[in-house]
């Protein structure tokens, strides 16, 4: 999957008129962008034109956020309601989706990659860290000192990242560590229970996992999530209620959308590149030609070679 810049995924949240942005993205002020960026929430309400909200953070970005005001967290079938301050920590393993409740907002947010945490010396496993982790809560609750301690972090973020001191990225990191352990001694705030859409909201959430696999582009790419089981950890849900959330909102089963999926996929590989079958089978992540060739007899009654044969006989 083709990991987007943080420049588009930004622009995409906040819209190509916010000065702020441009400001942010100004070459001079962004060497090593793609890695690492802090923003000031209360500066881009100022200078954002129409309401912000943060939609599930696509495919590679991990976000830390300071968030000041009334806002509300949804993930899984969870719902978190943010009265005053709190710390969220996001993973792009766990969708989710973030509300400010009014304008009054304020706080701070940096974005980073894997890799940008990963050249620390110490060899930093963000993935393996608990408040990283599928399947634990990761928006916690502060009070008003604790908001000031993070505060005080982010403030010198904001200091080193316009400096011109030729290893500020490297202090950057040790800042981004500095939040994170700090957030680990935190406990989270309790979701506020199940909302009346929340099987709407995992069932668009489900959709959103499935198609973000696609198109794939070339033959270096392999989708990783393919069985109900896969999605439903992703979710933070048991299989069988995201099947049960599936067939009651679509009709179909998880591995039945599933498959109808991938068994387009495969029609469009087919017909629009000259990909070899092994190829195409490595990028639907099939480990053998013949699982994928038994699969996708069993969705189309052809076998991959026949229909990509048919497809030409029909041309001439």
């Amino acid at each position: 999957m083709e990991a987007i810049t943080i420049k588009s995924f930004y622009k995409e949240v906040f819209g190509n008129e916010c000065t702020e942005l441009n400001y942010f993205f100004d070459e001079k002020n962004n060497a090593d962008i793609g890695h690492f960026n802090v923003f000031d929430i209360a500066g881009m309400y100022a200078n954002c034109k129409g309401k912000i909200q943060m939609p599930y953070n696509r495919r590679t970005y991990y976000k830390i956020s300071l968030i000041k005001g009334k806002n509300r967290a949804e993930y899984a079938d969870k719902v978190v309601d943010i009265k005053d301050y709190a710390i969220l920590f996001a993973t792009p393993k766990v969708p989710y989706t973030y509300f400010p409740q009014d304008d009054k907002q304020g706080g701070h947010f940096c974005v980073f990659t894997q890799d940008f945490l990963a050249r620390t010396k110490t060899g930093f496993l963000i993935d393996e860290l608990p408040i990283f982790k599928p399947g634990g809560d990761f928006v916690f609750q502060i009070n008003a000192a604790q908001s000031k301690e993070f505060e005080a972090t982010f403030n010198k973020m904001h200091n080193e990242i316009t400096s011109d001191y030729p290893f500020k990225y490297d202090l950057l990191r040790n800042y981004v560590i500095e939040l994170i352990h700090l957030g680990q001694k935190l406990k989270p705030v309790a979701a506020s229970g199940h909302s009346i859409n929340a099987a709407t909201r995992i069932a668009t959430l489900f959709i959103e996992l499935l198609e973000r696999q696609f198109p794939i582009e070339n033959t270096t790419q392999s989708i990783r999530l393919r069985t109900a089981k896969d999605f439903a950890d992703r979710l933070q849900v048991h299989t069988n209620h995201l099947n049960k959330v599936l067939k009651d909102t679509t009709g179909k089963t998880t591995t039945e959308i599933i498959s109808s999926r991938m068994a387009e996929e495969a029609k469009i590989l087919l017909k629009q590149t000259t990909w070899n079958i092994t190829e195409i089978a490595y990028g639907l992540g099939f480990e053998e030609v013949a699982h994928f060739s038994n699969f996708f007899k069993k969705q189309t009654d052809y076998s991959p070679l026949h229909f990509r044969e048919s497809l030409f006989e029909s041309y001439k």
